[in-house]
């Protein structure tokens, strides 16, 4: 994506340091930040510096690959970066790409270990990027001209390398010219879809409307709502799906509303080691982030501030699970299809629109 003028990747490995978007800082701040080592790398994912599961994929790979790069024990680092954040299967995909890679052979003064686990670490990042572009291809054709579409917290170039997955058909679909209209869920408590996805679609200049969390219901009641779109941090082996908390509260308004509900990721997010959502780690983070919020005054100044009753408590779950039953379609670099064979046999069926 083009910020002022200027194509941008989220993530990238420059020489030993791996440069990333401070999403933290956005949508009031465009600005780098650079990771010297795989601990700070994985200060970066822990703290959401980063964040998406496309992109913490590229961002633990590079870490595995900083790891070799500075001779220290691969074992060691790996469980240091797969324990930075447990829900996101793009995560545990990257580390195993590179940790094996660079485990061929491997000295800790081998050259060639540390060539192969930078080689393997760029293409989960190429892989990331490219399938972010096949989806967006495939995920397009569900568009109609005119359609209102419904989006969770930010699945887009932010959360990948590039591209992204629940937003990348909807900027092919806006650059169809098919005059899309984006309702944008603030994605509460850290606001990833009123800060992040409404900053990318008004980069890109898409129609949109930054809507609350719990207004969602009444626009599908009202008929406002075509079609629901968001991303995946994992998918089990039934179709089962975690996404940011939120997610499963739209797939059931959209079943009850006959709404169609899509999943858009790439088949990196596939874990077919995790039999159902049952399975699935459910991340738990800071109360603070429910009880505090930063934004930005008059004069440009970042304030953070409690917003809650002083002394109560938070429970802060980071994702939810969205059984398969609630789930139309998978849009993957692959294709469409509106059951699990996708996820067992590739073999891709388009679903009636």
């Amino acid at each position: 994506m083009k910020v002022n003028g200027r194509h941008y990747k989220t993530i990238w490995l420059e020489s030993s340091e791996v440069v990333m978007i401070d999403q933290n800082k956005l949508p009031f701040e465009f600005t780098l930040h650079r990771c010297v080592d795989y601990k700070s790398t994985c200060t970066a994912i822990i703290n959401m510096t980063v964040r998406g599961a496309g992109a913490i994929g590229a961002a633990a790979g590079f870490a595995m690959a900083q790891a070799f790069i500075s001779g220290t024990d691969p074992e060691k680092a790996r469980l240091e970066i797969i324990n930075t954040r447990p829900t996101a299967r793009d995560l545990f995909y990257a580390v195993d790409k590179v940790y094996s890679a660079g485990m061929v052979n491997y000295t800790s003064s081998d050259n060639e270990g540390i060539k192969e686990a930078i080689k393997a670490a760029q293409e989960v990042a190429h892989e990331n990027e490219n399938a972010g572009k096949a989806i967006g291809i495939y995920g397009n054709e569900l568009f109609k001209p005119g359609a209102r579409v419904l989006t969770h917290c930010n699945a887009g170039w932010l959360a990948f390398v590039d591209y992204g997955s629940a937003l990348a058909p909807i900027y092919e679909a806006h650059h169809a010219g098919k005059n899309i209209h984006v309702y944008v869920d603030e994605t509460r408590p850290r606001g990833q879809g009123a800060r992040l996805t409404a900053w990318e679609l008004n980069n890109e200049e898409v129609p949109h409307t930054i809507i609350p969390d719990n207004a969602a219901a009444l626009l599908m009641s009202r008929g406002i709502i075509d079609l629901v779109i968001t991303g995946a941090d994992r998918i089990a082996a039934n179709g089962d799906t975690a996404n940011k908390i939120g997610t499963l509260e739209k797939a059931i308004l959209a079943k009850h509303y006959g709404i169609p509900f899509y999943i858009a990721a790439p088949s990196s997010t596939i874990d077919l080691n995790t039999k159902t959502g049952n399975d699935i780690i459910i991340e738990e983070r800071s109360q603070d982030e429910v009880l505090k919020q930063t934004g930005m005054d008059e004069n440009g100044t970042l304030h953070t501030v409690l917003v809650a009753s002083p002394g109560s408590p938070a429970y802060n779950p980071a994702f939810d699970v969205t059984p398969a039953e609630f789930i139309t379609g998978y849009i993957s670099e692959k294709g469409i299809t509106s059951s699990n064979i996708l996820l067992k046999e590739n073999n891709i069926k388009l679903p009636n629109n």
